[in-house]
């Protein structure tokens, strides 16, 4: 355990190193179905894939969840697997492929480089990361993962045999331990089995504060993390798919669980991106009045620490 802990505390201390004094980190973060790709990916041929209707094998997997009082993903990851049997093999390859026929929201695909680009002309460093329920497989599996947009990708995940066939779950991300991810990302703890996560950060230390963070999802399960968010000033953002229309999101933002709505349209001069660069420049003006608080509160202490030394 002691080794253990050195490397983290090292691991901490070159990631906290990233961050320059000059340097102000925006983190967004994105569900995944539903927010960034329309439907949920294992609806995207791997359901069909194994002999069943996307609504009868929802409606097994929750039965499932609810006879034996199950998380909900448990339940799904189960049903996955079992289903397999006889049909693919159940491997990180084959789960991999499927992640790449997943489809994204009209302008997923240059959404990063614009907003990144953006970010950079205000002094801004921008940082993707996914926190999903769903699979992390076949989110690396799609092409934007593929190309190393996301900083991290927080979702559930299965353990593999040597043979590459999934035999257990490794990870499993439900809506209320989302929240977690958050903090790791607030503190540059990214590494999810550090336990460095619940050491106190003074604010000044802190790599991404919660105001430069936004959360972008677009249902009840995104609630826990739009209102931490929230709550310590930063920036939730509610998206519908507008062809299915946006009570969802609306009654969200009526119970004030997220900040903003807009259409789940990521094309250039879209409503969502007009919205985010908004953000962007809130941040690079606030984060300037901050940093030059932290100086001046700096010069204040050693001016008087000097006089106290001289008197």
């Amino acid at each position: 355990m002691g080794d253990k802990k050195k490397k983290t505390e090292k691991a901490h201390i070159i990631e906290k190193a990233k961050r320059t004094e000059k340097e102000i980190v925006l983190a967004v973060c994105y569900d995944f179905d539903k927010t960034l790709s329309p439907t949920d990916m294992q609806a995207q041929g791997y359901i069909q894939s194994v002999g069943y209707d996307v609504e009868e094998f929802w409606k097994k997997t929750n039965e499932l969840g609810e006879k034996n009082e199950m998380d909900s993903n448990l339940a799904y990851m189960y049903v996955m697997k079992d289903e397999a049997r006889g049909r693919l093999i159940f491997s990180k390859e084959k789960l991999l492929e499927y992640g790449s026929r997943v489809t994204l929201f009209p302008g997923v695909d240059t959404w990063f480089d614009r907003v990144n680009a953006y970010g950079r002309e205000r002094g801004i460093t921008v940082e993707h990361y996914i926190i999903s329920s769903g699979l992390k497989e076949m989110i690396e599996g799609t092409e934007i993962a593929k190309r190393g947009v996301f900083r991290k990708i927080y979702a559930s995940s299965f353990f593999y045999d040597d043979r590459g066939e999934a035999i257990w779950p490794a990870q499993v991300i439900n809506y209320t331990n989302k929240t977690q991810f958050l903090f790791r990302i607030e503190k540059g703890v990214l590494d999810i089995n550090d336990d460095n996560v619940n050491t106190y950060f003074p604010p000044e230390e802190l790599r991404v504060p919660f105001r430069n963070m936004v959360y972008i999802g677009d249902s009840d399960t995104d609630i826990p993390c739009m209102k931490l968010v929230n709550v310590n000033g930063g920036h939730s953002i509610g998206v519908y798919n507008p062809e299915k229309g946006r009570e969802r999101v609306s009654r969200m933002m009526l119970d004030r669980r997220t900040r903003y709505t807009a259409p789940a349209d990521y094309t250039e001069g879209s409503e969502l991106e007009t919205l985010l660069k908004g953000i962007i420049d809130k941040t690079a003006s606030y984060e300037y009045l901050e940093q030059k608080h932290i100086r001046d509160l700096k010069t204040s202490e050693d001016t008087l620490k000097a006089r106290e030394m001289n008197v």
